[in-house]
């Protein structure tokens, strides 16, 4: 983990309330690993706590990482009005990612993401084909308008999707796209609320491999403060950091 002024290399709104940001610095390096994320200081003195903000894409040729976020705050807000070349404090990479090292060729991925959950998916799946594993992915969102980066998950693999008003994809969440899967996955990886993550760990108690990157609010990000901790399923007394133990748990794990 290291700390650096990274630059904004460009900004764009995917969404409503939904900006992808592109950022440059010597702290890509230190990216490798799916599900890890950044955590940003706002450049406003009355906002002290960072933001924490997955990583959406790594490009180390180009030295860039990319994120997308949601507006909810002040915050992320003063996040939507900065431009190519103002610069951000940032730290990171935090967090427990994604573990791939025991898949490749013949393996089946089910990739499932909800909302803002969806965008440290897209790293995933990029280097889970560079694996040789078959990746489908099922996203929801709650509306045709909010649908973001269809294509770029379209162009990875089979793709499918679900909005809460049918008005993009099947109506109905992303439990009815898994429902209606015929395929049987060798592994899942899954990010989103925490409906989302039952619903997963309900539908595939028999598979092995089954990963879940929680949501959670955070403060320091780096296991110092107990700000967001959640139980250990075999042991309600005991806790984790989803900042620093997580945010990726195998389910069955912790008590989401």
């Amino acid at each position: 983990m290291k700390q650096e002024m990274m630059t904004i290399v460009r900004q764009q709104q995917l969404a409503p309330r939904i900006h992808e940001m592109v950022l440059t610095g010597e702290l890509v390096k230190q990216m490798k690993r799916p599900g890890q994320f950044i955590h940003i200081r706002v450049p406003r003195a009355d906002l002290l706590l960072r933001r924490p903000i997955s990583i959406n894409q790594i490009d180390q040729d180009q030295a860039t990482c990319t994120i997308i976020y949601r507006i909810e705050g002040d915050g992320t807000k003063v996040f939507a009005e900065l431009e190519a070349g103002d610069q951000l404090d940032v730290m990171g990479p935090l967090g427990n990612g994604f573990d791939l090292s025991d898949l490749g060729q013949g393996d089946k991925a089910f990739i499932v993401g909800g909302g803002i959950g969806v965008p440290p998916l897209y790293e995933l799946s990029k280097q889970l084909k560079n694996k040789g594993v078959e990746v489908i992915h099922f996203l929801g969102f709650a509306s045709k308008e909010h649908v973001y980066y269809d294509e770029e998950f379209l162009a990875l693999g089979d793709t499918r999707f679900s909005t809460d008003d049918g008005s993009f994809g099947i109506q109905g969440n992303v439990g009815n796209l898994l429902l209606a899967a015929e395929e049987k996955p060798t592994v899942v990886f899954a990010c989103g609320n925490n409906g989302l993550l039952k619903t997963v760990e309900q539908l595939y108690g028999e598979v092995e491999n089954v990963q879940l990157s929680l949501e959670s609010r955070m403060a320091c990000g780096m296991g110092a403060c107990y700000a967001c901790v959640c139980h250990v399923a075999d042991d309600p007394s005991k806790s984790v950091k989803v900042c620093d133990d997580g945010p990726v748990f195998q389910a069955g794990e912790v008590i989401i």
